[in-house]
């Protein structure tokens, strides 16, 4: 998985508390991040219709769905794509004492392992929020942090 998932996570949640649209400076500033490396990220969450910008002097990003829509799977597929994390490359038919072809008509044990991981992986995140991770942030934040955050986040000083 790239950093770009953990970015942008990362700026789901907080745009999702944030007052007003939040701009890329904003974010990537907040973050300590490449601006540039994180606006790829948040193109792709524009793409896949996660985020969307706002014109004006007050732009920036807002979520185009409900935090509660919007799942991690989701955050992880806009950035890194659907294809499964292990590819099976049927290794067991290389070498000296590869099987043939035609005796590989089922999946081996290693790639039965891998796909019920990878289902469970993606179960997982399915399962799982921006509004869930912004309710542990906010269970963790006080609300005093809270504000001070949204408030940073809405000034205009870029």
């Amino acid at each position: 998985m790239s950093a770009g998932v953990e970015w942008a996570v990362h700026c789901c949640v907080v745009i999702s508390q944030a007052d007003e649209p939040v701009s890329a400076q904003k974010l990537a500033e907040f973050h300590g991040v490449s601006r540039t490396y994180l606006a790829k990220s948040l193109q792709a969450l524009s793409r896949a219709g996660i985020v969307r910008t706002t014109e004006g002097r007050a732009g920036g990003y807002v979520l185009a769905l409900a935090a509660g829509d919007i799942t991690v799977l989701d955050i992880v597929q806009a950035v890194d794509g659907s294809d499964p994390a292990f590819r099976c490359t049927e290794i067991r038919q290389n070498g000296p004492f590869g099987a043939p072809a035609e005796q590989c008509t089922t999946p081996c044990g290693v790639a039965v392992v891998m796909a019920s991981a990878e289902r469970a992986w993606r179960e997982s995140l399915r399962a799982v929020s921006v509004a869930d991770l912004a309710g542990h942030v906010a269970k963790v934040t006080d609300v005093a942090r809270q504000r001070a955050v949204r408030d940073w986040l809405s000034s205009s000083a870029d």
